[in-house]
């Protein structure tokens, strides 16, 4: 299961890992983010150990939604060494997500 990210913990989870970082700006009524969510539980599971993943609630998380101009969702960031490196918006085949975690291993 994935992290659940806030705007509290996000510079720690994220901003300060040394491992790769992915992140599902997501929100409990919108559509296509249900589609998304079980995909990053499944990737949580599968790269359990070697990368973080996790998902900020963006109704009641803005402050870094708005920071990386997240404005659909879903939109997924890859962070590496507190840089964004990767982005996806929209719902995208699992393998697109795989294949950003695994440039970055």
């Amino acid at each position: 299961m994935a992290l659940a990210i806030t705007d509290a913990t996000f510079e720690e989870v994220v901003l300060k890992s040394t491992k790769p970082v992915m992140v599902d700006f997501w929100a409990a009524w919108c559509g296509p983010c249900r589609m998304v969510g079980p995909i990053i539980d499944e990737l949580s599971t599968e790269y359990d150990g070697k990368v973080v993943i996790g998902k900020v609630d963006v109704d009641a998380n803005q402050e870094f939604a708005a920071k990386y101009g997240v404005r659909n969702i879903p939109t997924v960031l890859v962070f590496h060494n507190g840089e964004v490196v990767g982005k996806q918006v929209g719902v995208a085949p699992k393998q697109t997500y795989a294949d950003s975690l695994d440039a970055l291993l």
